[in-house]
């Protein structure tokens, strides 16, 4: 057997790529689609527009008739056609500014639209921004909006006449295939697809890290933070006694600490998409507990809204939802030392069925044949190392589908082995060594992902799915504290 190689697969450093394309400020056009172009021949032909590559009919919402709607019943409106002063925002993009659709699971996901309006220049045309497997696209939609009765049968604005919620979500399914295919999407799929950023997620019950220290430094950065809750002995989204949701998905809007009775108590607060519906436990909105806490806190804190919005402590969070996924656009969150900085190398690369596709580790005979790339790990300096953060590598595997629609595309189950290596490296490795850290098992998820320590040292990282000669490509981002790492 070959000693384990290092594969020439496409490498991108985020802080030196000199290739600008795809990129925030240059987005590659979905669907060859041109905004200014589109724009400005409606304009120019006193026409509105009307999208031929995610048309107003049934093929745009509910191809394969999963949601089980009377698709007779909807029409396609634009907002004029259904307020009179349509607005895409009303004062300021404000987390209470959407419901959930009735017919629609796709709670998870909120976003900011591009600087656009009804007023100058309106064509019935809208662009909205996404970032899918390390490129930003720019997507363009027409304002038709599916509608029964005259009103919007997704997601929509609290004000009737605000419709960034529906044309975000609109320009979101345009880029998963239809609105169907958005259905029951997961929290990590959303938070990377609008934010391209670093993305993390943690077991409640089953980390070591300070959680609430680590949300309360992400907060303080505007990360975004989703969390979920258990399914119960059904599918349905049923209310527990103490007002938590089973099989549902929250964002997390901020922590904070209040002193009750002399102790401090660490708080979160957690909102509910469906703008009602909220925990009834300790710190809820009728809790007796603010009556202990200081005026001012209670007037930063305490709202008796009915809004979905609620707080409760960290030990009730931890109890009540199985996971909370954090993404920012920076990993800078991830320590509370300021002398500390992180850096990304993002990989490129592919498994090829009878080369390069060779399983997972105990597959012997074909393991060594993935893809590898080596991360030296150095030494922090003493004011780095004494920061909170334990963790000094994250590592992010991201499977890329080349098939936009969600409902056929098929994740391979992936995961990531990680193994202590010298300068020379003997024909039977992988017989000998076991890795050192792994992605915690081998996932039929689209992305997987690890926050974890290593010594200093050289380590071979080895993505791979669970099956020899499973054909695909994939991203492979490595973010790491105070280091350098290289490949050969």
């Amino acid at each position: 057997m070959p000693p384990p190689r290092l594969n020439h697969q496409k490498l991108r450093n985020e802080s030196t790529a000199k290739d600008k394309t795809g990129t925030l400020d240059i987005p590659l056009k979905f669907l060859d689609q041109d905004y200014q172009e589109l724009q400005k021949s409606c304009i120019t032909n006193k026409k509105r527009f009307v999208d031929d590559k995610f048309p107003p009919d049934s093929s745009s919402i509910d191809p394969k008739k999963k949601l089980k709607l009377d698709l007779d019943q909807i029409k396609w409106l634009r907002p004029s056609n259904i307020v009179a002063d349509p607005q895409l925002i009303v004062k300021e993009v404000s987390r209470f500014d959407y419901s959930q659709g009735s017919y629609l699971g796709n709670c998870w996901f909120l976003v900011m639209p591009a600087d656009q309006s009804f007023g100058k220049d309106y064509a019935g045309i809208f662009q909205f921004r996404f970032w899918r497997f390390g490129k930003w696209i720019e997507v363009v939609i027409d304002d038709k909006l599916p509608t029964i009765n005259g009103k919007l049968i997704f997601v929509h604005s609290k004000t009737s006449n605000e419709f960034w919620p529906a044309l975000l979500e609109k320009a979101y399914a345009k880029v998963c295939g239809s609105y169907a295919d958005m259905h029951a999407g997961s929290v990590s799929e959303a938070l990377l697809d609008f934010t391209g950023g670093v993305h993390v997620y943690f077991k409640l019950k089953k980390t070591s890290t300070d959680l609430w220290s680590l949300m309360d430094r992400a907060a303080k950065t505007k990360a975004l933070m989703g969390c979920s809750t258990s399914q119960g002995d059904t599918s349905a989204n049923t209310v527990l006694p103490n007002g938590i949701v089973q099989g549902h998905a929250y964002t997390v809007t901020e922590v904070f600490k209040v002193t009750c009775q002399g102790e401090p108590v660490r708080l979160v607060r957690v909102l509910n998409p469906w703008g009602k519906g909220e925990w009834n436990g300790a710190w809820s909105d009728k809790s007796s507990l603010w009556n202990n806490v200081s005026e001012s806190d209670q007037s930063k804190c305490r709202s008796l809204a009915i809004d979905g919005e609620f707080w409760m402590s960290m030990e009730d969070f931890t109890e009540n939802f199985r996971g909370i996924d954090i993404c920012c656009l920076s990993p800078d969150f991830l320590d509370s030392s300021s002398t500390c900085r992180w850096t990304s190398t993002c990989y490129y690369g592919s498994w090829d069925a009878g080369t390069t596709a060779g399983g997972r580790p105990s597959n012997k005979e074909t393991f060594w044949t993935n893809p590898q790339f080596r991360v030296r790990i150095e030494e922090l300096d003493e004011e780095c190392a004494s920061g909170q953060c334990p963790e000094n590598i994250l590592v992010s595997l991201m499977q890329i589908h080349e098939n936009r629609y969600r409902s056929l595309v098929s994740n391979y189950a992936i995961g990531f082995s990680v193994f202590v290596v010298s300068n020379r490296i003997p024909a039977k490795f992988f017989y000998n060594k076991r890795p050192v850290e792994a992605s915690e098992k081998f996932t039929q998820a689209r992305h997987v992902m690890k926050f974890f320590k290593l010594e200093p040292g050289e380590y071979l990282i080895v993505p791979s799915t669970f099956n020899p000669n499973e054909s695909g490509k994939f991203m492979l981002s490595i973010f790491l504290r105070s280091e350098t790492h290289r490949r050969n």
